[in-house]
């Protein structure tokens, strides 16, 4: 039964990972400016299967990151999560919901900006799904902790925000919140340590930038895809600990 839920999970991975490409250049607009509705030579995106299925081309020109590497990140990310927590209802809240995460990273490396029609739904989606997978039999975590968690890790961040807005954006703040609520479902300690790897894996990138001479310590750098690599290390730590 583990197996065939890996196998399916990294399939569904691959399958929302080919979709990621256009999302990821409809959403890669600087700030102040609105989502991109074409591709590079003016052609309409979406409007249909034809317009988000098939790689990110355009008049033989490639938009987007390339589908194989986001098929490929998707099903490893959603294979690891059903591998780590197995058989149970949060399992499938965790993979449906992976690829969300996974676009914002992408944006957030491509024009360092966390959309808020992406993060505020993601809250929403992982504490009303998950509030339906602790109704279920077999779940192995807590709703009440995973909805405290969103709201302590969301808080945690705003005080960061208005300690110190140039070194964090608000885009971090909201998308703390469905990572808090995550890592909440399997307790404090899955918690503190998602979070916590979150700023020690953006710390040593930002370390390993100013020693190649690429930044200086003060230069921003985009944070999403951090946090979301320490909240995906903690669940999948949560996960093979239930």
């Amino acid at each position: 039964m583990g197996v065939v839920v890996i196998i399916l999970a990294a399939g569904y991975g691959v399958a929302a990972g080919l979709l990621l490409p256009r999302a990821v250049y409809r959403f890669g607009a600087p700030p102040g400016e609105p989502w991109r509705s074409s591709c590079p030579q003016g052609h309409p995106l979406g409007g249909g299967p034809r317009g988000w299925l098939g790689p990110a081309r355009c008049s033989g020109r490639r938009y987007g990151p390339r589908a194989t590497r986001t098929a490929v990140l998707g099903a490893l990310v959603c294979a690891a999560l059903a591998a780590a927590a197995g058989a149970r209802p949060e399992t499938a809240v965790f993979v449906a919901l992976a690829p969300v995460p996974l676009l914002l990273a992408l944006v957030d490396l491509a024009v360092h900006r966390l959309p808020d029609v992406l993060t505020l739904p993601l809250a929403a989606a992982v504490a009303g799904l998950l509030g339906v997978a602790a109704a279920l039999p077999g779940a192995a975590g807590s709703w009440r902790l995973a909805l405290l968690g969103g709201g302590a890790l969301g808080a945690g961040y705003l005080v960061l925000f208005v300690i110190n807005p140039a070194g964090l954006g608000f885009g971090d703040v909201k998308l703390a919140l469905p990572l808090g609520v995550a890592l909440g479902w399997y307790g404090w300690g899955v918690w503190a340590a998602g979070a916590f790897l979150g700023f020690l894996y953006g710390a040593l990138y930002g370390l390993a930038l100013v020693l190649r001479g690429r930044a200086r310590g003060q230069d921003p750098f985009p944070f999403g895809p951090f946090m979301a690599a320490g909240a995906l290390t903690g669940m999948l730590l949560g996960g093979l600990g239930a």
